[in-house]
């Protein structure tokens, strides 16, 4: 039976609230730090020619379907890659008691970060020197995250070069790398989180590892761990990456095949969020 606009927001008011009203309970535990790392295809649903998702579009659903979906895993920081009009993910922000900060693109695929810490500082990508054109035409942004009881949080959201020659790609991760060289060096604990563009196993990975990153899934994750796409996943390209003292905290590493995420192939009329699922990542 068709959900009315006013029953939609409501059960979208129930869940947001009782999320938020676990995420602030009072206890004496610490509460595990989570992580995910979320390519929303614009926020146009997927696939987006299908009906139901361009009416959910229309009628102004999406960013509270998103934000009602996210919160049942109860995030801490998010990414975004491929971002819609600021609007949304702001709106999806407030839902969420998130702080947001918008990085913008070389191209038309802008990035988001949202955290329930504060965001000290943010920087739009950070190279040593002005940004050549042809990198970085979807986003790169570093931030900084004011941590409980802790030690300041460096998080890079980032989204590569999509293609299958990988040129401009390593160009990319070799640019990041030397900048995040320094604080790699002292030993700072960090994130890197997004949509890479690149397998395991790749050229683009060993950067990565070599650089002295770690790979949440590899470490703790089971099975293929594929993101893409939310109908059959066949490929692991968004990943949560840490460094520094958090990497020897992560305890579990995920996609998020499930849900809303996920496209159900048994219902013609469904649509999934993004053709991505999410990385999900948890520190202790």
């Amino acid at each position: 039976m068709p959900v009315s606009r006013r029953e939609f927001c409501a059960a979208v008011g129930t869940i947001l609230t009782a999320a938020s009203s676990n995420l602030f309970a009072d206890n004496q535990q610490a509460k595990p730090l989570r992580v995910i790392a979320y390519n929303i295809f614009k926020l146009t649903g997927w696939p987006s020619q299908r009906k139901s998702a361009q009416q959910a579009v229309a009628n102004g659903q999406m960013a509270k379907r998103l934000a009602m979906e996210l919160a049942l895993h109860d995030p801490d920081i998010i990414n975004f890659s491929e971002s819609p009009n600021e609007e949304l993910t702001q709106e999806v922000a407030e839902l969420l008691g998130m702080n947001h900060i918008r990085f913008p693109s070389g191209g038309n695929w802008p990035g988001t970060l949202l955290s329930k810490f504060k965001i000290i500082e943010s920087q739009n990508a950070p190279l040593k020197g002005e940004r050549p054109k042809e990198i970085f035409t979807r986003h790169w942004g570093r931030a900084t995250v004011e941590m409980p009881a802790d030690e300041p949080l460096i998080v890079h959201s980032a989204h590569l070069f999509p293609t299958a020659d990988p040129t401009v790609r390593l160009r990319e991760i070799r640019a990041m790398i030397e900048s995040m060289k320094p604080d790699l060096d002292a030993g700072k604990s960090m994130l890197l989180i997004g949509d890479l563009n690149h397998g395991p196993g790749t050229d683009e990975f060993k950067l990565w590892m070599d650089a002295g990153w770690m790979d949440t899934f590899a470490k703790v994750g089971k099975g293929d761990g594929f993101t893409i796409r939310s109908d059959i996943p066949q490929w692991r390209i968004d990943y949560v990456f840490a460094a520094g003292p958090i990497a020897e905290r992560v305890v579990e590493s995920r996609p998020l095949f499930e849900g809303a995420f996920r496209l159900n192939l048994d219902e013609d009329g469904s649509f999934a969020l993004s053709d991505h699922l999410p990385q999900l990542a948890v520190f202790r």
